[in-house]
């Protein structure tokens, strides 16, 4: 029997308008009115230098996938390099956090398994704030009904990359 409440369909590469979240653009690819729930997927660019707090979500998994550009992963106390191509699975529970460590925008698709509506607010809210006042503390604002919790700053401030002399 088919579920009448998931319906079948296609995003094509510009299906709405992107957010301008901290850090890059964010466009929303699936949400969870789209897909009765079972997962948000959308598509993120970061600057470099860019990345959130450390933090853990409480009721989803995270999929991400680096479409372009180059990542550092901290998944609990561990650093991770993520070129273009990387896949990263972090089960909910899991403290993370990640920076774009290349010269360009880094392209990463994102999923969230269910679907994470408190997800979708807080890019929709953060999206709404002056770029001066995306900070980690303004992260830490909106973290609870985004089913997050937020346990150290961002990967720039608690593990900066080495110095590169050229």
């Amino acid at each position: 029997m088919i579920d009448q409440q998931r319906r079948a369909f296609v995003a094509t590469p510009e299906p709405g308008q992107p957010l301008d979240s901290p850090g890059g653009f964010l466009t929303f690819m699936a949400k969870a009115e789209q897909t009765d729930g079972s997962l948000t997927a959308f598509e993120s660019s970061a600057a470099p230098g860019h990345g959130p707090p450390f933090h853990l979500h409480v009721r989803e998994d995270e999929v991400m996938y680096v479409l372009e550009g180059r990542l550092r992963f901290r998944l609990e106390e561990t650093l991770h390099e993520a070129p273009a191509g990387s896949f990263v699975f972090l089960p909910r529970g899991v403290p993370h956090t990640w920076q774009s460590v290349g010269e360009a925008l880094a392209r990463i698709f994102v999923v969230f398994t269910p679907a994470a509506p408190g997800m979708e607010r807080f890019f929709e809210s953060a999206a709404r704030l002056p770029e001066d006042k995306r900070t980690a503390d303004a992260f830490r604002n909106f973290a609870d009904d985004a089913g997050m919790v937020v346990v150290g700053p961002p990967l720039a401030q608690s593990h900066p990359p080495p110095l590169v002399r050229g």
